[in-house]
């Protein structure tokens, strides 16, 4: 079948493709399928076969009409869009702009519209500025890695029952909600419940009403929580809560010696050695997080500078990846489910990609920035630089180079690790086009918070 057709672009990385077929193609389609029809069709008063196509379309004119349409549609489709470039991407259908009709009389011309890849216009960052922070390890980073050490290697003991409770206790407690009457709320009830006080790790964050504390002691406390409070559904309320300390344990914490470094890790044999490898931790937790803010200061100047328009369908494709991968790790497959769970939180699904629409945008925009540019620049990994990246991980995880090698099999993610190569050489390059410049000093804890 011979087509003409033209391409008239649109908004966000949409189509619309106008197909002209010749009154002699759909003609000839028509009597084609009228044919196969005769061949096959079983009518009172006629044998297989011997229907007349006059019969035919006497009786069935409408419909095979339709059905010539629907053919000659997908006939001319196919040779409309064999080779063409701006074919349609498959997240979504090419779907009818307006009804066609057809008419056995004339040229047949129906329009599709539809989403292609989107061009990307990739602008310039030569001489862009951008700060990175001036941040030094200080001994006391050192030190506040020792204390958590020795608080993870701590021994647990009961403390005296007239002990009080303070930040760091070991608190079993039974708690609930109260009503204006002073019941408790039912389903709010919690028995043998048991966390760090001063962790944060309770719905009600009542460690501050636990202090002080002793051990079978009952309090009822009322609670105020902000509008901004981290459980939506304790937002901008009021509580009345009734706890109970059950138990009380301390923690025993070890001594800074020898021993304690040993039973961190059979590798270290003193504290020297432990104060060593916490030191190295912390300079590559560090050259780890700069190299982060200087792939971001990109990033954020490629997509100031570049431009890109992306379809609706790429966008909506994303955002339900990004609902399907939350329901996994939630361990919901239930969509009805799910969004009962969501709506308890306050928010509906619309609601939760609404939410992560702007992150995905940029999400998207990048990769498709970025490939881009990986592709221009022809960027390649080889054996030889994929061994270096496995010998580095192994030192870094303290484990050999084959089991390293062998999680990466075991998980198909080998092809993964050669664009992140691939990658890190087309940021290092465009590094070299941005100008860096000294931004304030910061202290080692305070760069992680400012970027959380």
């Amino acid at each position: 079948m011979l087509v003409t057709k033209n391409i008239e672009k649109l908004e966000q990385s949409r189509v619309k493709l106008t197909v002209t077929v010749s009154k002699e193609d759909v003609r000839s389609t028509y009597d084609n399928l009228i044919k196969d029809y005769t061949k096959t069709m079983v009518m009172d008063g006629f044998r297989k076969g011997k229907v007349p196509a006059s019969v035919l379309e006497r009786k069935f004119g409408a419909q095979l009409k339709m059905d010539a349409m629907a053919k000659i549609m997908d006939d001319a489709l196919l040779a409309a869009l064999e080779n063409e470039t701006m074919a349609p991407i498959a997240y979504s259908q090419p779907d009818f702009d307006g009804e066609p009709a057809i008419n056995l009389e004339e040229d047949f011309i129906f329009s599709v519209n539809y989403d292609v890849m989107p061009e990307v216009n990739v602008g310039d960052i030569s001489g862009v500025q951008y700060e990175l922070p001036v941040v030094s390890i200080a001994k006391s980073d050192e030190n506040r890695e020792l204390e958590e050490l020795r608080d993870r290697n701590a021994l647990i003991i009961d403390r005296e029952d007239s002990a009080l409770a303070k930040k760091g206790d070991i608190a079993t407690v039974d708690y609930s909600e109260l009503d204006e009457n002073g019941q408790a709320v039912p389903g709010s009830d919690r028995q043998d419940f048991a966390f760090e006080i001063g962790s944060g790790h309770n719905l009600y964050d009542f460690d501050k009403d636990v202090e002080g504390m002793k051990k079978d002691e009952e309090k009822v406390f009322t609670k105020s929580f902000p509008e901004d409070y981290r459980y939506s559904e304790l937002a901008g309320k009021e509580k009345k809560i009734r706890l109970k300390l059950k138990k009380l344990k301390g923690k025993e914490l070890p001594a800074l010696d020898d021993e304690l470094a040993q039973d961190v890790s059979e590798k270290f044999k003193t504290l020297d050695d432990l104060k060593a490898d916490i030191r190295k931790k912390l300079e590559k937790q560090l050259e780890d997080k700069l190299k982060s803010l200087k792939e971001k200061a990109i990033i954020e100047a490629l997509l100031e500078r570049s431009s890109i328009e992306l379809p609706l369908s790429i966008i909506e494709a994303e955002l339900e990846m990004r609902l399907r991968n939350l329901m996994q790790r939630t361990g919901i497959d239930d969509m009805d489910r799910f969004a009962s769970v969501a709506a308890m939180s306050g928010r509906s699904l619309d609601q939760l990609k609404d939410e992560w629409r702007p992150d995905a945008i940029k999400a998207i925009k990048t990769r498709f920035i970025l490939d881009k540019l990986l592709e221009e620049g022809k960027y390649e990994t080889n054996d030889e630089e994929l061994e270096d990246a496995y010998n580095k991980m192994a030192e870094e995880a303290s484990q050999s180079v084959e089991e390293i090698k062998s999680e990466y099999e075991k998980h198909g993610m080998q092809d993964y690790l050669k664009d992140r190569l691939r990658e890190d050489k087309l940021l290092a390059d465009l590094e070299k086009k941005m100008t860096q410049k000294k931004g304030k000093k910061l202290a080692f804890m305070d760069l992680f918070k400012e970027n959380e």
